[in-house]
């Protein structure tokens, strides 16, 4: 074999560049040893969007490790409840977890920055200011105050804004509205009268059930039918103003990472970034057949009403400004993030928006 060929060959196998020094043989590079981690997620099992994510993520990490990377899925409640992932990766109780950040701004309104915030950014933006801005760079400076190195790893896109068991026509009329809303939107549905419940996805059917809330979102058709809210509150809000593309995230304990080869790093990203892809994809694709199903259900579409999606923006936009005033580690991420929200919206107005509105006014 040319040794231009063996030095090909090795780098390839290793996914690793640079292993010669000038003048010197080729380095000999050493496999990591085998690995079992375990990942915990926020999210129910029969949800195969959400937590299908995890598996679909395993299976990328063995693959592309030839069996050498092993990672075992977890439900919550097997090892940690479902909002407990922020603290079992800080402490090392597991390894990975898969989250919606925002469940954790009670800790940090920070972390809703990496998920979604009311009136921000959609899915492809929050991508682009991950990948091409200063979005992953700067909630890695955050995360490590809690031991996290995070990936990008799935989004919903655009929510709907959920099930209620009457229509709401006004403002007037959410007012006082017990409503289950998941993470940070809860405080901008206070500001406008509601009555923001943070309840994990495999509790909301039975609160709704039982009275114990008056309305519900959890994240558009494909999920929501699956969980059934049709039965029991059929009118169906849109848009989901609080969640208008929102990210999951792969979380890995910072020591652990540390301890990976370079090769499982970048098998870690590989599979993460995989992952990201494929949840839209799947949301995308099956998001309109499950509203047609929803629709022969009994389901009733309608629209927030102008005076409430004015007066949360309004709510959102001060409450940004409030904690930027308070909060230095908001206020760094978020004057980043403002600038690109708006550049985004303002390239968006001449591409995507013109053109998808116009396709929607036609009979295809």
């Amino acid at each position: 074999m040319e040794r231009r060929s063996f030095v090909q060959g090795v780098a390839q196998g290793a996914g690793l560049a640079g292993i010669l020094a000038a003048g010197t043989a080729p380095a000999i590079v050493h496999a990591q040893a085998n690995l079992r981690w375990r990942l915990t997620s926020s999210f129910p099992k029969v949800l195969d969007t959400l937590f299908g994510t995890v598996d679909v993520f395993a299976q990328k990490v063995r693959e592309l490790s030839g069996g050498r990377f092993q990672v075992t899925t977890h439900a919550p409640g097997e090892l940690v409840p479902a909002f407990g992932t922020v603290d079992a990766i800080k402490d090392g109780t597991v390894e990975l977890a898969h989250t919606a950040p925002y469940y954790y701004f009670g800790k940090d309104e920070t972390f809703a920055l990496a998920c979604a915030v009311p009136f921000g950014l959609n899915s492809r933006a929050l991508t682009a200011w991950y990948y091409e801005g200063n979005g992953l760079k700067l909630m890695r400076d955050f995360y490590r105050a809690y031991n996290i190195v995070n990936f990008p790893m799935g989004n919903t896109g655009a929510q709907m804004g959920g099930w209620f068991r009457k229509e709401i026509k006004s403002l007037a009329e959410f007012k006082g509205t017990k409503f289950r809303v998941g993470g940070f939107g809860g405080r901008i549905v206070e500001r406008i009268g509601g009555v923001p419940q943070n309840i994990p996805g495999g509790e909301i059917y039975q609160a709704l059930e039982k009275g114990t809330i008056d309305a519900a979102e959890w994240v558009g058709p494909y999920d929501d039918l699956k969980l059934g809210f049709v039965k029991v509150a059929p009118n169906y809000a849109y848009p989901g103003w609080w969640e208008g593309g929102a990210q999951l995230e792969l979380h890995v304990n910072t020591k652990a990472f540390d301890s990976l080869s370079p090769e499982y790093k970048a098998i870690l990203e590989a599979a993460s970034t995989y992952c990201h892809t494929d949840m839209q994809a799947k949301y995308d694709g099956k998001n309109a057949q499950a509203l047609r199903t929803l629709v022969s259900q009994g389901a009733k579409l309608f629209p927030f009403p102008n005076d409430l999606m004015e007066a949360a923006f309004k709510a959102s936009m001060d409450y940004y400004a409030e904690l930027s005033g308070k909060n230095a580690a908001w206020k760094k991420v978020y004057d980043d993030y403002a600038v690109f929200r708006r550049d985004s919206y303002q390239w968006f107005r001449f591409s995507e928006a013109t053109f998808d509105n116009f396709m929607m006014r036609q009979r295809l």
